[in-house]
């Protein structure tokens, strides 16, 4: 009998090599297609004049072809085919481009359906490529997300054929679907496939937003309250006082007020689970380093797991630095760290001689053993996936576990995001930390920045100069790191010692190519946005990024907060030659804010959440329907939901919460592969 759960390749139209391509798109089962949403439509009853159509937008036009279907042979392998179609209001020329089988079925003085852009002028408008139906076609086509291997049209005949095979049971309780004004998801499924109409579509689309959100919210309660079930390491003696003693400076009244938040945690009987929020140069590690000293202090070792060998070299050092001669013993563990330093390491872990080891994902490794793991921080959240987290967790009995993450989270979205987390908020700068000035200039000044870069570099400073990432399959007029590099070393700065840093180097590059760079080897770095977590460079002093209209707003902040970080005035310049005025307005907020939540509000707001928030970076699974942003008033909608039918049914027992309760497995098998 085929459900939801058979595999994929038993469905109809599918075999053992469409199964291949479906599973590579993430689609394994008949229920996962069913769930492969169309990416758009084509409303063919929409039906717009040829004079009332506006240029580079898309519109369904009914027009006649009335002229004979010319073919032009341009080069080799390219063959264009035109023709001159009208309706009662206009004419426009029609080209296609090797379109050889469409343009034999063609028939002169016959009615046709084009949808595609217009373009042209005044006298003849003019279509290129569009897509053709017969007139007597009236519906709403969906278009899927297609490759070379499978086409929207292939995809649509196998969701047909799911349909028709599958009826997938109902995941909300009817009185959840009433009192929402919501269809059953077999209706919602069959209208976000085929909807007959507008607002059947609407109503799908409605349903299925709410579903998604509810499920979210709902499996992250369960994370949260599974996490509170458990029995913690607890902290009886708050040497917190004692730690502050030790610094060669005043923790800032957030920095304490975080610390405090989470020692509260650390003694409650319960595992801490807790993100810590704090802007770049916020004095995030100050605060890991409290809670580490009053772990040992009690007798519990803490492992601080970090994306970066640098990194991890960096938080080693501050650690260090701040616990000297308090007898708290520190540790490093990397993949750079000698076959013989490892031993000695894993030796001192075991047997509790090292109380605050540092280290990348070496740590999760299986042959590294603990004592007595009390307390696990991961730094920068989105470069560790739930599981890795879990997997340092587990070396411990029920350790407490803080994430610290520079990345700030709108305040709308934060509970959300990190919803089986306790959230604290560093919202204050330690003293002494410098102001960036950030300019908005056009290429024309590039020279100029040029020649200002020298003078930085002159008086012994170091700088950024930071490149967009540019996809082999993309034509903008973009230079790429590499030939940046090569063009800045052979003419403007030949007299300087310049860096390359880019995604596609090896780990092992990357860190030496850091590690010059600290030590004062490299004067300019030119890189991508690798430099974007983490890297402290306290003389690095000006940064300067190219087409920072490619950038998030988020992003360009994370990237200027690598400058400022030592005793000297720091300068960040954008350049953008970018008319739009959603740029200009973007690239204004940077230029005028240094405050990272009001940028992360306002790159939401600018650009949505599927740009900003790239689910993967933060660890939620990827939102197949909703919009975390435009659709915030149905994610509070669908919480109160949650919490109604927590309250009646706390461990979704009942049966007919039955499929509810495996989609909430599924979120977890999802989160935990992120």
């Amino acid at each position: 009998m085929i459900t939801a759960t058979t595999d994929i390749q038993y469905l109809k139209g599918v075999g053992e090599k469409r199964a291949v391509i479906l599973k590579n798109k993430g689609i394994d089962t008949i229920g996962a297609l069913l769930r492969f949403y169309p990416r758009a439509y084509l409303d063919w009853t929409n039906i717009t004049p040829i004079s009332e159509c506006t240029f580079y937008e898309n519109f369904c036009i009914k027009a006649r072809i009335v002229t004979q279907i010319e073919t032009l042979k341009k080069r080799a392998g390219m063959t264009i085919y035109k023709f001159i179609a009208e309706d009662s209001s206009a004419q426009m020329e029609v080209t296609l481009f090797n379109q050889k089988f469409l343009a034999e079925k063609l028939r002169t003085d016959r009615e046709y359906l084009f949808y595609g852009k217009l373009d042209g002028n005044f006298y003849m408008r003019q279509m290129s490529s569009p897509i053709i139906m017969e007139s007597g076609f009236n519906g709403i086509e969906p278009i899927y997300p297609a490759s070379k291997t499978m086409s929207s049209k292939t995809i649509e005949k196998l969701v047909l054929n799911a349909l028709a095979a599958v009826k997938l049971p109902e995941t909300l309780p009817l009185e959840i679907l009433e009192r929402n004004g919501l269809c059953d998801l077999n209706t919602a499924l069959q209208n976000i496939h085929f909807p007959k109409t507008e607002e059947l579509l609407e109503k799908a689309k409605k349903r299925l937003v709410f579903e998604e959100l509810f499920i979210l919210q709902a499996g992250l309660t369960f994370l949260k309250k599974r996490s509170r079930g458990k029995t913690g390491c607890v902290i009886k003696e708050n040497c917190f006082a004692n730690f502050q003693k030790l610094l060669p400076f005043e923790m800032t009244s957030a920095q304490k007020r975080v610390t405090e938040e989470c020692i509260a945690d650390m003694k409650s009987g319960r595992p801490m689970n807790r993100l810590v929020q704090g802007d770049v140069g916020s004095g995030k590690t100050a605060v890991c380093a409290a809670l580490c000293y009053v772990a040992a202090k009690n007798g519990f070792q803490s492992a601080l797991m970090a994306p970066t060998e640098i990194l991890a070299e960096q938080h080693f050092k501050t650690l260090i630095g701040f616990t000297e001669n308090s007898g708290v013993k520190c540790g490093l563990l990397t993949g750079s760290t000698t076959k013989k330093q490892k031993a000695i390491i894993k030796e001192a872990l075991k047997t509790g001689e090292i109380d605050i080891i540092v280290g990348t994902h070496a740590l999760i490794s299986d042959d590294v053993e603990f004592n007595n793991l009390g307390l696990v921080i991961t730094d920068e959240q989105h470069r560790f996936g739930v599981a890795q987290r879990g997997k340092l967790s587990s070396k411990g009995e029920n350790p407490h576990t803080l994430v610290m993450s520079a990345t700030p989270i709108p305040r709308t979205l934060g509970l959300i995001i990190y919803g089986d987390l306790d959230i604290s908020i560093i919202d204050e700068y330690p003293k002494g930390r410098q102001r960036i000035d950030t300019y908005f200039v056009d290429t024309s000044y590039r020279q100029r920045i040029y020649k200002y870069i020298k003078k930085f570099l002159d008086s012994g400073r170091q700088g950024y100069i930071v490149c967009p990432l540019v996809e082999e399959n993309e034509t903008l007029d973009i230079t790429p790191a590499v030939e940046y590099y090569e063009a800045l070393q052979q003419n403007e700065f030949r007299d300087y010692r310049l860096g390359l840093l880019h995604g596609k180097m090896s780990a092992k590059d990357k860190e030496k190519v850091m590690r010059q760079f600290s030590e004062g080897e490299i004067n300019l770095l030119i890189a991508t946005t690798v430099i974007e977590v983490g890297i402290d460079v306290p003389n690095a002093v000006i940064m300067v990024i190219e087409n920072a209209e490619r950038f998030g707003l988020s992003q360009l902040h994370q990237l200027r907060g690598r400058i400022g970080r030592g005793e000297y005035k720091s300068d960040c310049i954008l350049i953008s030659d970018s008319k739009s005025g959603e740029t200009v307005k973007r690239l204004n907020v940077i230029k005028n804010t240094s405050d990272g939540f009001k940028i992360a509000d306002a790159d939401l707001e600018l650009r949505g959440p599927g740009d900003f928030l790239g689910s993967r970076q933060h660890g939620l699974p990827d939102m197949k329907i909703a919009d975390l942003f435009a659709d915030r008033d149905t994610l509070h909608r669908a919480g109160k939901e949650v919490e109604w039918l927590l309250k009646t049914d706390p461990k979704l027992m009942e049966s007919p919460n039955a499929a509810l309760r495996e989609e909430i497995k599924e979120l977890y098998r999802k989160l935990n592969s992120n």
